[in-house]
């Protein structure tokens, strides 16, 4: 058997949400490796074609008939959409991971902590957050960390930066209409990029590993600074205008570092080897 065909027969990952920004990088690394597949939602007819991609519309479809189809053996939820409609999946999610004995990738976000200003945040803090997406991600985390240890991992990511990223593409846009970008002076935050946490993810799978990740830099950043090193990268001709967004007096942490759960090291991430990637 080559050895490529024996990582195939391993798993058969189901990407819930395969067609957005992360789920669709998460695809594109581990399909050469692994039997994937992934659902979409906007009628597609690329995806339409491809028989390892299942249309499903979180208002109307029944998740149930694509894991009889797929059985996978991983399932990766990056789905965005209605919170209420998510949290519904992920008790239909967390029932069928139980009951199958199988895992399930989380991805969930440093909003978890986002009540938390003083100091960043690392793997085995309290979560607490004061916004509806950070209520949201905590409660399908809390669902999630009732299942057996080794059938979880929830990945809390920073920002996520890359060329494709809708955070740049959105402040391409803004550039070129001459619309305002908003940075928030006195928020210090880490952040990675799609290529980093696809390859994260790539090596827990391989490794079988579980738990809570913090898959954000090294290093910490002021987002203003860091916004204006991001578009100095981009060499626009036009001059972008800032919107000094102020939320507190005082530096306030939206951070995730890993300490107990670490990485090894050319899995690890720093600012610099952010916009060393966006300047390719």
């Amino acid at each position: 058997m080559k050895e490529t065909e024996k990582i195939t027969s391993k798993h058969r990952i189901l990407i819930i949400g395969a067609s957005g920004f992360l789920g669709g990088a998460i695809y594109k690394e581990l399909c050469a490796y692994f039997k994937t597949y992934g659902t979409y939602n906007i009628s597609n007819k690329v995806l339409e074609k491809n028989n390892h991609f299942f249309q499903y519309n979180i208002e109307e479809d029944d998740v149930y008939e694509i894991l009889d189809i797929v059985k996978p053996t991983i399932i990766i939820s990056t789905l965005r959409g209605d919170f209420s409609k998510q949290v519904l999946l992920h008790q239909h999610l967390t029932e069928y991971v139980f009951s199958h004995k199988i895992k399930i990738i989380f991805l969930s976000s440093a909003n978890v902590f986002d009540a938390y200003i003083k100091y960043p945040s690392y793997e085995q803090d309290k979560t607490y957050s004061n916004s509806i997406y950070g209520h949201f991600k905590i409660k399908i985390e809390n669902m999630l960390l009732r299942l057996p240890k080794k059938q979880v991992a929830i990945l809390r990511l920073p920002m996520v930066f890359g060329t494709q990223s809708p955070r740049l593409q959105e402040i391409i846009q803004f550039i070129k209409a001459k619309e305002p970008i908003e940075v928030f002076p006195n928020l210090i935050i880490n952040v990675t990029t799609d290529s980093k946490v696809t390859q994260q993810i790539h090596y827990i799978i391989n490794r079988n590993k579980h738990g809570i990740f913090h898959l954000g830099s090294n290093d910490l950043v002021h987002h203003e600074d860091f916004v204006k090193e991001v578009i100095a990268t981009l060499e626009s001709k036009n001059t972008p205008i800032y919107k000094r967004v102020y939320t507190t007096n005082d530096d306030r942490y939206l951070a995730v570092l890993p300490k107990f759960n670490k990485l090894p090291k050319h899995l690890q991430i720093n600012s610099e080897d952010i916009l060393a990637d966006l300047k390719i």
